[in-house]
């Protein structure tokens, strides 16, 4: 249980502190560029991975549980306790993030002429849900982005994400205190190359638990529907098949 807590609240870290950047980024126009953004989703993943890697090992992210116990010895009675402990932090942070920018929201909704629960809508549900190509993408040049380009961003982001994980956690001559370094500086190149392309979630749980979250405050079926059944492949699948690729290509490389 306090291996699940840990995943719980490290998830919640992580997600809490990515959405609120989203908000700051898109609705208020805080931040001028993609890479302010990916900066603190970065950091909020060293804040994440620090507090909680000696409990529980920070997964924080099921297609990393996934990965982790299909490579290393960890425990595949645990992959679901894992999974539950990382969705049910997420959902948390949505609505904690909800609770402090919910009418920052509506009046960016009331200001642009958004009806919340109608396609257009996405450029304000993609606070919580991600959406490709990314709504908030600055260039005409990727409105025609197209299921295969956001699955190719979502899995090879995340494979590489999960080989820098699964090397720097095996590597010998690294400092513990610099492995969520390492990560967290990853996650913000990582997001800065792809985020344009498919809003670079890299984990399931930060996408579907926010995603479901805003269907239940207003946007009704829409974060499911407006790019058909694409949610599915590129923000669940393609995360999972992209973890499990780069751990095993790093086991390859760090035995």
């Amino acid at each position: 249980m306090k291996a699940y807590l840990g995943e719980l609240v490290g998830t919640f870290i992580l997600v809490f502190v990515g959405l609120s950047t989203v908000v700051n980024a898109a609705i208020l126009g805080e931040f001028s560029g993609t890479f302010q953004v990916a900066a603190l989703w970065g950091l909020g993943l060293v804040i994440a991975i620090t507090l909680t890697g000696r409990i529980s090992g920070a997964h924080l992210n099921p297609a990393m549980s996934l990965a982790f116990a299909l490579v290393t010895e960890f425990s595949w009675r645990q992959v679901p306790g894992y999974v539950i402990a990382q969705c049910v932090g997420a959902f948390l942070a949505s609505a904690l993030v909800h609770l402090q920018y919910g009418h920052v929201i509506e009046a960016y909704e009331v200001m642009n002429q958004i009806e919340r629960g109608t396609v257009e809508s996405i450029r304000s549900a993609m606070v919580y849900g991600e959406y490709f190509p990314n709504p908030a993408a600055h260039t005409t040049l990727m409105a025609g982005t197209e299921l295969i380009s956001a699955f190719l961003a979502e899995f090879v982001g995340t494979a590489l994400l999960a080989f820098v994980i699964f090397v720097v956690i095996r590597h010998p001559d690294l400092p513990s205190w610099s492995i969520p370094m390492l990560i967290g500086a990853t996650l913000t190149v990582l997001i800065s190359l792809f985020a344009s392309t498919s809003m670079a979630g890299f984990n399931p749980a930060r996408d579907l638990m926010p995603r479901l979250f805003s269907c239940l405050v207003g946007w009704g079926s829409v974060p499911f529907s407006a790019n058909g059944a694409g949610w599915l492949w590129v923000y669940i699948i393609a995360p999972c098949i992209g973890a499990i690729t780069g751990a095993f290509s790093a086991r390859g490389l760090v035995r």
